[in-house]
Parts: structure tokens; C-alpha cells; sequence
């Protein structure tokens, strides 16, 4: 297969602009007739909903530190597999990554330099114009010459202020020798709706998110050369694209552990013959109903392949207003925005009593951040599921980073003692401590171990998001406490 060519959107610190010059890039691209992947480094959940709306395909994310450094190539050539092109929005400053007092290397890991080398694509620096001028020409230096394994292709020029700004600013690039891709002028007008975690996401902002990236579209069409950037990409990749039933059945036969994981006991006993292809689940495989809607944004497209993979039938079912779907025999709730939604996901009482009702008799529960707000007795007053005997409220601050995170209890995806890479990212908190048996110990960047999440029969409830790819054994562990709970229950 060949490697399909890409452009690394890229910047000198965070709100430049990536977002908004990426998404009206990749939609450029699409109505100009190429098929466009999609692509961002790192966590985010909220940036590849816009780029899938740009593009009319999942938005994938790139993490060599939830995923595994090993599996950023192959997800890359599943993720861009039937594309002409792909675009891959960087994440915070073009070297910024997770912060690691003992790493030497220049190129920090999970930043969007890493994932620039690991492709061999080119970077396109987004600049903010603004307070730029001739000084703009020793910025670009350093970004260029600061790290030989890294292909500095050209400049866009965001937020500029005139013509003759934008005259002064390409002749500062021309000095190094970089190309001058586009300038886009400073628009007031366009801009999307943020909150404490970042922009609204795609699936709350409903039209409006289809509108906005429209006009992300008609600005970076008007201004940016597109025959120079799809002439600019390109990647030099090598091996097989990511399959998910091949990496479960590798997980399976203990040939692959994941990312940052030791080697688990034998405490599941999983036939790898048995695990099926991506998106041909069994038509009698359990049923995983997956929390969607508004409220809970917050999830990898690889997840569902993964499930299906695993024999699976995935429902996605909308907390705001459904019932549990019908044979549900797993249930996660991802992670997503509950607590601007509080009100109505306590008006639908029948669903939280039914929720409640299944944890007890059993049901296999994975809940990530949101998911665990949702499981508390109240959010912010308002009543909840009451499954976890906790209480949650919108707090005075945002938490964030990466975990390496050790399971402190047995449950329908992790054994006690396996150690995990996750990520945190919220602005809320337990007023209460729940008394169940906790989910995870880390250390803190201040040293303070952290000891979090509540795991309760067969419920995993916690504040750390995990990258299913990076965590194949959880997965089929999970679909096999489901299928374990079919058997033990009739549903209905």
C-alpha cells in the first residue's frame, strides 16, 4: 500500500490558528475534488469532529503516547486508506509535548514533531501576524534549523492586518528561504464557540458547527494556494495499516501487550481464532450500547472498530433522551460535556433508573470522565444514575496531562497491577469520595500519588480517558464480560 501524502498544520504556540486553518483546509481540499484523511495529534476529541464534518469522514487521532509510538504509522495508513491526501493538525507549539523532566531528545514526545518525523511529512507553520514584522525572519530560523529531522515546507500567515503587513511578513520568510503559502486577513466574524475544555463540539454546535466549517472553508479556499500545499505533501511510511481483529487476536496469542502495559496473568481465557473482522460483528454477538448525543462527544473512531472486531454489535443511543437500547449487554459512556446538560439528562429518570438497576444485577459498565459524572448520585444538584455513592460538581479549575496510571482493583477490562496510559482532561470533581474500590494510582507531577475512580461489580468508573487502541486486551475483555452476561441473564 502506498503511503498516502500529508501536510503537518502546524504552529509556534497554541492559538495561532491551527484549527480553524486546518479544518478550512481540509475542506478546500475535498471540494477541489481529493479525497481528504483527516488527522490530529494527540487527546483531542473536540478538533476531529470539525475535520470529519471538513472532510466527510472520522476524524482520527495520532498519540504516540496513549496508542504506542509502534502504532502511529498503521493507524495513520488505516486511517488515510482510499485518500489522495491527508491533512494532520499538530497539537499546542510545533515541539510541545508531554513535559519529561529526564527526556534529552530535542523533539518531545507525543508533539506534533514526533509525529512529523514518524510520517516524514512536511510542516506548515501557521503564524499569527499579529505584533510581527521583520523579527518574524529569526523565528522562522530557529523553527527550521531547530531540529534536522523535521521539514519545515512553508508559512501561512494568519491574522493579517494590511497589505503592506502582509508585504513585510513574506519578505522576513523569503529571507530563510521558506514559501509563503497563503495569508489569510483578520476576521472578527469567524469563529466558533468555546467553553472551559475548548470549542463547543461539532455535535452540540449542530448546524451551526456545519456552517462554521463553510466558512473556514471559503476563507483558507480564498486565500491559501492549494495546488502549492497538495504539491508540498507527501510521506514516507512503511508496513501494514492497522487492523484491529489482527491486533486483537496478536493481544489474544500475547504476541503485543499495549502501550506502557506489562504482560497480564491468565485471568481471562480468550479464543483468538474467534475474533472476527472489523465491522462484520456476528449477528447473535452481545450488544455494547455506547453513550452518544451531546453530552457525551468524547470518543475514537477506532473504538467501535475495535468492538465490532471483537464480535460485538455496537448501538449508539443518546442519554438525553433514549432508552437503554433493547439486549443491551455492555453499556460505555464516554466521555463529553454532562455538565452543561445536567437538567435534561436527570429528566430522563426511567433511563438512570434502568441504568442503576443493570449495575446491580451485573451489567458490564465502562464510564471515562463524563461517564463517571453520569454514574455519581447528583452533577452539579441534579440527580444521577446513583450508581457510584459520590457526588460531582463544575470545579475552580482545569486538570489535565498525561497518566501513567497503575490499576489498583480487578475489573471487566483491567487486572489489578496492569499499568496504563491515560489522559486526563476536566474541569470537574468528586465533592465526596466514593467508598467503593478505587480504579487507579498515579503519580502526580508534584509527587502526590493520586488514587482515583470507583470499580464496583462489574462497573469501571473513572476520570481517565484510554485510547482503545492502545488497550486491545481491555476490549476483548469487555466484550467478553458481556457475552458472559448474556448467558447469565435474559434480556430484554
Amino acid at each position: 500500500m502506498v503511503s498516502v501524502p500529508a501536510v503537518v498544520v502546524a504552529a509556534p504556540a497554541s492559538g495561532s490558528g491551527k484549527t480553524t486553518l486546518a479544518t478550512g483546509l481540509i475542506g478546500a481540499l475535498r471540494r477541489a475534488g481529493h479525497r481528504v484523511a483527516p488527522f490530529k495529534v494527540g487527546p483531542d476529541y473536540i478538533d476531529p469532529g470539525y475535520h470529519g464534518l471538513a472532510a466527510g469522514r472520522p476524524g482520527r487521532n495520532l498519540d504516540p503516547v496513549l496508542c504506542g509510538a509502534e502504532r502511529v504509522v498503521p493507524l495513520y495508513r488505516h486511517g488515510s486508506a482510499g485518500c489522495d491526501i491527508a491533512v494532520v493538525e499538530g497539537v499546542m507549539g510545533l515541539f510541545d509535548g508531554r513535559i519529561d523532566e529526564h527526556n534529552t531528545e530535542p523533539v518531545a514526545e507525543g508533539s506534533t514533531a514526533q509525529i512529523a518525523a514518524m510520517l516524514g511529512a512536511p510542516v506548515v507553520l501557521v503564524v499569527d501576524a499579529r505584533g510581527h514584522s521583520q523579527s518574524l525572519a529569526a523565528l522562522l530560523h530557529g523553527f527550521a534549523t531547530f531540529d534536522s529531522g523535521i521539514r519545515l515546507g512553508g508559512v501561512i500567515l494568519n491574522r493579517v492586518g494590511s497589505e503592506r503587513h502582509e508585504q513585510v511578513l513574506r519578505a522576513a520568510c523569503a529571507r530563510v528561504g521558506l514559501p509563503v503559502l497563503g495569508a489569510l486577513p483578520r476576521l472578527d466574524e469567524l469563529s466558533i464557540p468555546s467553553r472551559h475544555l475548548g470549542l463547543v463540539p461539532a455535535v452540540e454546535h449542530g448546524s451551526a458547527a456545519q456552517s462554521a466549517v463553510d466558512a473556514m472553508t471559503d476563507l483558507v479556499a480564498a486565500h491559501i494556494d492549494l495546488a502549492a500545499v497538495a504539491a508540498l505533501a507527501s510521506s514516507h511510511t512503511a508496513g501494514s495499516a492497522w487492523n484491529p481483529a489482527e491486533e486483537l487476536r496478536m493481544a489474544a496469542e500475547g504476541a503485543s501487550t499495549a502501550a506502557g502495559i506489562a504482560p497480564v496473568s491468565e485471568g481471562i481465557s480468550v479464543d483468538a481464532a474467534a475474533i472476527g473482522e472489523p465491522g462484520a460483528a456476528p449477528a447473535d454477538g452481545p450488544i455494547i450500547a455506547v453513550a452518544g448525543g451531546a453530552a457525551f462527544t468524547f470518543g475514537y473512531a477506532e473504538h467501535r472498530e475495535l468492538l465490532e472486531a471483537a464480535g460485538a454489535r455496537v448501538v449508539v443511543f443518546d442519554p438525553l433522551r433514549d432508552e437503554l437500547p433493547s439486549g443491551t449487554a455492555g453499556l460505555v459512556i464516554p466521555g463529553g460535556f454532562p455538565e452543561e446538560h445536567a437538567a435534561s439528562l436527570a429528566a430522563n429518570t426511567h433511563l438512570l433508573t434502568t441504568i442503576a438497576d443493570r449495575a446491580r444485577s451485573g451489567l458490564p459498565i465502562h464510564a471515562e470522565c463524563a461517564g463517571l459524572l453520569y454514574l455519581t448520585r447528583s452533577l452539579d444538584g441534579h440527580r444521577m444514575a446513583g450508581v457510584v455513592e459520590a457526588d460531582a460538581e463544575f470545579g475552580p479549575r482545569l486538570t489535565l496531562g498525561y497518566r501513567d496510571a497503575v490499576a489498583l482493583t480487578d475489573s471487566p477490562l483491567w487486572q489489578a497491577g496492569e499499568r496504563v496510559r491515560g489522559h486526563e482532561f476536566h474541569r470537574t470533581r468528586l465533592t465526596t469520595p466514593s467508598p467503593d474500590a478505587l480504579a487507579w494510582a498515579w503519580r502526580a507531577p508534584s509527587g502526590e500519588t493520586i488514587r482515583e475512580g470507583a470499580i464496583l461489580r462489574n462497573v469501571h468508573a473513572s476520570y481517565l480517558h484510554t485510547h482503545p487502541a492502545g488497550n486491545p486486551r481491555a476490549i476483548t475483555r469487555f466484550v467478553s464480560a458481556a457475552a458472559d452476561f448474556v448467558q447469565d441473564n435474559v434480556l430484554a
